[in-house]
């Protein structure tokens, strides 16, 4: 009996950084040349009006709307270069949290990839935490890709 392996789903988390240009860029190459996928995880992080809660439900529901427009105008961008239309998750919570959450329940996921910062604050919060501890305990590896590279060298490298 003949399997098929299902294809690669190379996970992009969607953020503000300037960087996320990067990662996008590469893991849409890498999809698109090894017949994988793009997924896209936006995080809507809480906010610090909770204890008011008819403020928050409409300040929940503002960056709900945003984040679904965000995801949108990336899938347009990506697609084209994936050669697929991106898998979307958005969820409600702390990122690192619901990243890992979302590695834990979906097995199609593959592979991580991330834009390390360019700044001195570092690679960014995220890549710290993740090349701590909690690496050991992830089921697929990370792929850090440095911010800095223009698309032509991200191009050379995927």
């Amino acid at each position: 009996m003949e399997r098929t392996a299902s294809p690669r789903v190379f996970l992009v988390v969607v953020d503000e950084s300037k960087e996320l240009q990067a990662a996008l860029h590469y893991a849409a190459r890498r999809a698109a040349h090894t017949g994988g996928r793009i997924a896209l995880l936006y995080v809507i992080e809480p906010s610090e009006l909770q204890h008011w809660i008819s403020i928050e439900n409409l300040a929940r529901e503002e960056r709900r709307e945003e984040a679904e427009q965000l995801m949108q105008r990336l899938c347009e961008q990506i697609a084209p270069i994936a050669g697929t239309i991106p898998i979307v998750y958005i969820r409600e919570g702390h990122r690192r949290d619901q990243l890992l959450a979302l590695i834990a329940e979906e097995p199609s996921i593959s592979i991580l990839v991330l834009a390390a910062g360019t700044g001195p604050e570092g690679p960014g919060p995220l890549i710290t935490y993740l090349t701590g501890n909690p690496a050991a305990g992830l089921r697929i590896p990370i792929t850090i890709v440095p911010g800095g590279l223009t698309l032509e060298q991200l191009d050379a490298v995927s």
